[in-house]
């Protein structure tokens, strides 16, 4: 993995595939490459530098070709280095050393059978040049070429295990590109007038070329010639092109556009009260069809929720939770989905299985929920910023957060916008089992249509929140608690530091200190505490009393009617209103802002943190 870009043109394609390139850096890469037909013979440019970098390579050799390939790889088999880069080229027998061969191919993804492949081809006389199981796939398709690059794909994919998203050209082949997709995205884009065609990871890598978009299916096949495509499924049946439907998706490039801001995720974070206001955008009152036709059938037939997920989109659902068993009085179970599917559970029919992703495409999120229908529960529910996401498409109710396009790796207005989402499941399924009445479905209403503007004022304390990160800078590990509903937001707290400024960070329900966290307690571990004025503040104020006895110092995020205090070794930051229920919506955000300003002040790169992609489209 990480992004896919290529087609056949009449013109030269090499400038939509580097522009295209640059439009999927916000997923994260070590390396990136592009692949064309020139003159009879594939030619390549690859680096392990930024895109910027390989576009200047590219004008420099003077690359240019109606037939290309183009990729960014986060590495998985293989270290960074530019002989793990993509596109790749098959060595065959007979092939001189360094020669470019037949085949050229980019892959997304993760082989699981790659070393028996590797073994078969080699005592076949293939050659191989680096250490990625991609290299493979290129040499098998090469052993299967008969004159058609697309049969020879057709017999590889056969004797792939694993997940692939796949783009590839031959040397006998001037302007035809293949592709295949199985457990990984792919998307088809239709040129103007269909005079060229396009294959990408993220349709986002084609704004701006084409809105012409069609989602390819688990399993499919496609080929690009010039003025013409087809698509084949996973049982051989051809499909024309007036088959599939071609959808107008508005991919905008400025969505990519930084604006005022110095990075991404800081315009992500200050896009929250905007975010939140457009995914609440036109709710009048709470109803089951919010999620779905059908959904109050789904809804009054289930008697428990089961929900997958991973990373950030995990923990919203854990917040989740403990709105759905005190609002909707519902029993909840929260999976890791790298975890769920591969262990064995009690399955239990009447379950509604709700998956929440920010790109719809997570690979343990997706064979997760396909395991858990698997196993007879298919009642199956989304929380997805990505309307034409895989993960929509399996599932039989969605609510589709309305974020916009999140391009900093570390999650921020997706993780706020997924809480709305989840806080509207929890009224409707309260409305439902008659646990919601008219007037409490009012107040909820009002809060929720009130939170943008609550969230602006969170925001106005960025200024208190940089004084924290300075100090925090100094550091090299941290501890956050949190109690009841503010768990979740203490671990998400703790990931978004350690996931952009590299330090130790970990996460605990404040009651668990005496269980072993408090040994770690000294002046040097800097303990975060969130505070809100809930049922239970006091025995979160004996808690962080445990942690100054020991030398600790805390820093709160407290109500303002907590009656915390500032003193030394205690730094506290107000918030500037209780919110109930609500509450983790706000007190989340000087989280996400102590993150990015610490990682601001260590110099890291934010947008783009070290061994990290956006989107987790393998195991």
């Amino acid at each position: 993995m990480c992004g896919i870009v290529a087609g056949v043109s009449g013109r030269n394609i090499v400038p939509v595939l580097v522009q295209g390139l640059q439009r999927l850096e916000y997923r994260g890469y070590d390396s990136c490459g592009v692949a064309v037909h020139a003159h009879g013979a594939l030619t390549r440019a690859r680096s392990t530098a930024r895109v910027a970098e390989l576009a200047q390579q590219v004008q420099t050799d003077g690359i240019g070709s109606g037939t290309g390939i183009a990729h960014t790889r986060w590495a998985t088999h293989g270290a960074p280095a530019v002989h793990n880069a993509h596109p790749h080229f098959s060595h065959g027998p007979g092939t001189a050393s360094g020669a470019p061969g037949r085949v050229a191919l980019v892959h997304n993804g993760i082989i699981e059978n790659h070393d028996e492949l590797r073994a078969e081809l080699q005592a076949r006389g293939y050659v191989f040049e680096s250490q990625t199981d991609t290299e493979v796939i290129a040499h098998l398709v090469d052993a299967h070429y008969d004159g058609d690059i697309f049969a020879a794909l057709q017999s590889a994919v056969a004797r792939l295990h694993g997940a692939y998203a796949l783009a590839v050209f031959h040397k006998d082949e001037p302007l035809r590109v293949v592709g295949a997709r199985a457990g990984s995205p792919l998307v088809l884009g239709v040129g103007e007038g269909g005079a060229e065609h396009f294959l990408a990871s993220d349709a986002m890598a084609l704004a701006g070329v084409t809105d012409q978009i069609v989602y390819l299916e688990e399993g499919d096949l496609v080929d690009l010639q010039l003025g013409r495509y087809w698509i084949t499924d996973a049982r051989g049946r051809s499909h024309e092109p007036d088959q599939r439907p071609v959808r107008t998706v508005q991919a905008h490039s400025g969505a990519a556009e930084l604006g005022p801001y110095r990075h991404y995720m800081q315009k992500e974070i200050f896009e929250q009260p905007r975010a939140i206001a457009d995914t609440l955008e036109g709710i009048e009152g709470i109803t089951p069809e919010l999620f779905g036709d059908g959904a109050y059938r789904v809804f009054k037939d289930i008697d428990q929720v089961l929900i997958l997920a991973c990373g950030t989109s995990y923990y919203s659902g854990c917040a989740a939770k403990y709105w759905l068993e005190s609002v909707a009085r519902i029993p909840t179970q929260v999976e890791v989905a790298s975890e769920y599917r591969y262990r064995t559970s009690v399955p239990n029919p009447r379950t509604l299985v709700v998956t929440i992703s920010q790109s719809g495409e997570t690979a343990d999120t997706l064979a997760a929920l396909r395991h858990a229908q698997g196993l007879g529960m298919t009642q199956t529910l989304t929380i997805c910023n990505v309307a034409t996401s895989a993960m929509v498409r399996e599932c039989k109710l969605a609510y589709i957060t309305r974020a916009g396009v999140e391009i900093g790796v570390a999650s921020t207005k997706a993780f706020t916008t997924q809480l709305a989402g989840l806080f509207l499941l929890t009224l409707a399924l309260a409305q439902v089992r008659g646990h919601l009445s008219d007037e409490q479905e009012a107040r909820y209403i009002r809060e929720m249509r009130h939170l943008p503007v609550a969230l602006q004022a969170v925001l106005a304390l960025e200024p208190q929140v940089i004084s924290w990160a300075e100090d925090f800078a100094r550091m090299e590990n941290a501890l956050f608690l949190g109690r009841g509903l503010h768990y979740p937001i203490a671990l998400e707290g703790a990931l978004k530091l350690k996931e952009i400024s590299y330090i130790h960070a970990e996460a605990y329900p404040a009651g668990e200190l005496k269980h072993g966290p408090l040994a770690l307690v000294t002046s040097a571990m800097p303990v975060v505490t969130v505070a809100p004025n809930d049922a239970l503040l006091e025995k979160l104020k004996s808690n962080m009393q445990e942690v100054r006895a020991r030398g600790g110092v805390l820093y709160v995020l407290a109500d303002a009617d907590t009656r915390i205090g500032s003193s030394e070794g205690v730094n506290v930051i107000r918030m500037p209103e209780h919110y109930g229920a609500l509450s983790p919506i706000l007190h989340v955000v000087p989280l996400q802002l102590l993150a990015y300003h610490t990682a601001l002040a260590k110099g890291t790169d934010v947008d783009k943190p070290r061994n990290l992609a956006k989107s987790v489209t393998v195991e």
